[in-house]
């Protein structure tokens, strides 16, 4: 049995819920993304969300034009103001990313994803300096400095890598960086400006572009990277599989840029992870499964410890850099798939907005946490073989004694995610894997995809619960513990329902 302790261990992170991601940010012009978003916020609340192509050519910011012989640049903020009032209006700010280039201000021709989001520099810098001048400027008039102050500010996406930086030149690189940062800076002062937005795997970007911002002068207000834990991609038609490091390797990557960064200018400086995941690709089935809920537990409940925010790469299912799903699970980022069929990791993050704010006790499969009421929260999951060598046990017990500081009982809630319960993938397989749903079924996937849920009382003891937990393969679980006050009238007798009398 393990004893959690009654004094609080320190303030439980929230970092998990500061960002969330989201597929190109146009997408928040349809209807099914902003019912998305509403569930999305409605369950549990994220901050901030980041996506890619806000300056690309489908947000149509960047209209040059000619005029008497001489070239002139308009900007247009018509679908750049639309999104941002829906976020704002879901209750969720941008996490800003500048990018991709558009073409008419673009060096080449060179693109990646199915939208083709160019990737090539700017042929003119004084241009570019113009157009986030510009960007920010408005969103500045719109929305108030005091609130764009909020939003940080991330100049490009994983500039290390070829298909997404030409070259993947880290010398053009910095000098984007440096020209977007002044440009930001020129704004306003206090508005957050950083990078380098890094894949995994490329921790020594993050010691040069601190050495070159430091001998620059150039601002830094944050440094960002990715992290996801899968190999390379073996491919089946429309979709990939994948081989998995145990969940710890994304710990381990958040970790980085604090190891690598320290003795430098930037050491102190905030550390946020604006991607993450197990896998990067958007068409493996892992992401729809409950393994995945269950793997990614430890990571929700520790990740807070080494950065100060990590943002699941993506919210929705509504997400076409390899072109449209071409079917409702189809291995898509998404916490929820398109129509708003909750997959199990969506409930793990509704889950962790249950829990309280101070820390009681974490372990390897659980996490317990008190609310200023006194209730107590205990998230426990199942261990998972991320290998794929073995499913997994089929059952894993835990035994926690939890302090209540009450006599009596306790009013117990529990809610339920496993293989067979809260997973709607389970359920879509049972009916034969249809690609588009008729309304019938999508009823179907939308009851199954509701956790089970169970109510109970537990006797305190010295102000202590005696819980014991059984938990399924694959399974998460959230206890919810409420000091009891039993306000049952005297004479209620259940023996008298049917109009007996009581003994």
């Amino acid at each position: 049995m393990i004893r959690v302790p009654e004094t609080a261990r320190a303030r439980f992170s929230d970092a998990w819920r500061h960002c969330v991601g989201t597929g190109r940010i146009e997408l928040a012009l349809r209807r099914d993304y902003q019912d998305s978003l509403a569930l999305l916020q409605r369950d549990i609340g994220f901050r901030h969300i980041r996506g890619h192509g806000l300056l690309s050519d489908g947000m149509g910011v960047h209209r040059p034009y000619d005029h008497e012989g001489a070239r002139h640049v308009h900007h247009s903020f018509t679908y750049v103001d639309q999104v941002v009032d829906a976020y704002l209006a879901a209750g969720i700010r941008p996490f800003l990313e500048l990018g991709f280039m558009p073409a008419d201000l673009a060096s080449g021709e060179q693109t990646v994803f199915w939208w083709r989001g160019n990737v090539t520099p700017p042929r003119s810098h004084r241009e570019w300096a113009g157009l986030v001048r510009a960007t920010l400027s408005h969103l500045v008039d719109r929305y108030g400095i005091d609130e764009v102050r909020t939003w940080p500010i991330e100049v490009w996406n994983e500039p290390n890598l070829a298909d997404f930086w030409q070259g993947a030149d880290e010398k053009a690189y910095h000098e984007l960086y440096e020209v977007t940062a002044r440009a930001v800076k020129e704004v306003d002062a206090d508005l957050q400006v950083g990078g380098p937005a890094i894949s995994p795997g490329a921790d020594d970007w993050l010691v040069r572009f601190a050495e070159f911002a430091e001998a620059r002068e150039v601002p830094v207000d944050f440094v960002s990277r990715h992290a996801y834990t899968s190999g390379p991609a073996r491919h089946v038609p429309f979709g990939v599989h994948q081989t998995l490091d145990p969940a710890t390797a994304l710990l381990e990557q958040f970790a980085a840029p604090r190891q690598r960064l320290a003795g430098t200018h930037h050491a102190e400086l905030p550390v946020h992870i604006t991607e993450f995941n197990s896998s990067y690709r958007p068409d493996n089935p892992i992401h729809d499964t409950a393994f995945h809920a269950a793997y990614l537990a430890p990571v929700l409940a520790a990740g807070g410890d080494l950065v100060d925010s990590f943002s699941y790469w993506t919210f929705s299912d509504m997400f076409e850099e390899t072109g449209v799903p071409t079917a409702l699970f189809h291995g898509g980022f998404g916490l929820l798939t398109h129509r708003q069929v909750r997959k199990p990791t969506y409930h793990l993050y509704a889950f962790m907005a249950r829990t309280g704010s101070e820390l009681l006790a974490r372990g390897d499969d659980h996490l317990v946490t008190r609310h200023p009421d006194g209730r107590v929260t205990v998230l426990a999951w199942a261990p998972v073989d991320a290998t794929g060598e073995t499913p997994g046990p089929d059952r894993h017990e835990l035994h926690l004694s939890v302090p209540l500081g009450a006599r009596g009982e306790a009013f117990v809630r529990r809610s339920t995610v496993d293989e067979e319960h809260g997973n709607a993938y389970t359920a879509w397989r049972h009916m034969g894997s249809p690609r588009s749903p008729k309304p019938r079924q999508l009823d179907v996937l939308h009851e199954a995809a509701e956790p089970a849920r169970l109510h109970g009382r537990l006797p305190l003891e010295d102000g202590r619960a005696d819980l014991r937990l059984t938990l399924a393969r694959h399974e998460i679980t959230l206890v919810e513990l409420t000091p009891l006050t039993d306000e049952t009238p005297p004479w209620w007798d259940e023996r008298r329902l049917l109009g007996g009398e009581a003994e």
